[in-house]
């Protein structure tokens, strides 16, 4: 592959990916805010103040989890089992996202055509 076909294969991946977003970003900004939402609901009941509990929210829903700050309520450790089903749900759509802009790319169709035939 030469690096003129690269480009062109790079240029119909982004613009598969940025087509899927146009079409899934209302799903995307929902999970995105309620995400943050609920960060801002934990740090005030945690009394983090907003900016930490949107923060802590983020670090819980990509499963990173530096451990820095944790909640000690009940109900703000509830809050964050949902954070991390909603990081889990972002990480899904995400991937979708990445998966079906590489299937409309040319070279994973002709390889597709290859192996079924």
């Amino acid at each position: 592959m030469t690096q003129r076909d690269v480009t062109i294969v790079r240029r119909i991946f982004f613009r598969a990916l940025l087509r899927g977003v146009r079409i899934l970003w209302p799903a995307l900004s929902g999970v995105l805010a309620a995400i943050m939402g609920l960060g801002a609901i934990i740090g005030l009941l945690e009394g983090w103040g907003i900016a930490q509990g949107v923060y802590f929210s983020f670090i819980t829903g990509l499963t990173i989890g530096y451990g820095d700050l944790a909640p000690s309520m009940a109900l703000t450790k509830l809050l964050a089992v949902l954070i991390g089903l909603l990081g889990i749900v972002l990480t899904g759509l995400v991937a979708a996202l990445a998966v079906t802009a590489f299937q409309a790319t040319p070279t994973v169709k002709r390889a597709a055509i290859q192996i079924d035939t």
